[in-house]
């Protein structure tokens, strides 16, 4: 148990709080992840893999944009542990990686497009 004291009393009991606060690498992990929200090529790509596993020429041809900038959002996903990928000959497959953290990613960026396109949810239900 790490005995925490600030240098000031607010009268807050904060200190306790402390004790359970995630370390900086935790917190790294959430920024990381967050930084994949930067770009909304990225978050389409991430979000087709989501429901689809793919290659990258079909990728592209799906966000219309070159196979080399498809491959470098890959790149970048993959290295933060939201996509996998398989080898069958000489093609590469993505999809969504079957964790916590890619699928809750996934449900935030469906919530979020729900809050900025009320259309979407127009659609959803049908409604024309």
């Amino acid at each position: 148990m790490i005995q925490n004291h600030l240098p000031h009393d607010h009268g807050q009991t904060i200190e306790h709080e402390l004790e359970y606060m995630p370390s900086v690498e935790n917190f790294q992990t959430v920024a990381d992840i967050f930084k994949q929200l930067g770009d909304g090529s990225r978050i389409r790509i991430f979000w087709l893999l989501c429901h689809c596993e793919e290659c990258v020429i079909n990728l592209s041809a799906m966000v219309n944009m070159s196979s080399p900038a498809v491959s470098h959002h890959l790149k970048q996903l993959k290295s933060a542990g939201l996509i996998v990928n398989r080898r069958d000959g000489k093609e590469v497959y993505y999809k969504a990686a079957d964790t916590e953290q890619a699928r809750n990613f996934h449900h935030m960026i469906e919530w979020l497009v729900k809050i900025a396109c009320p259309s979407q949810v127009e659609k959803q239900k049908g409604t024309p």
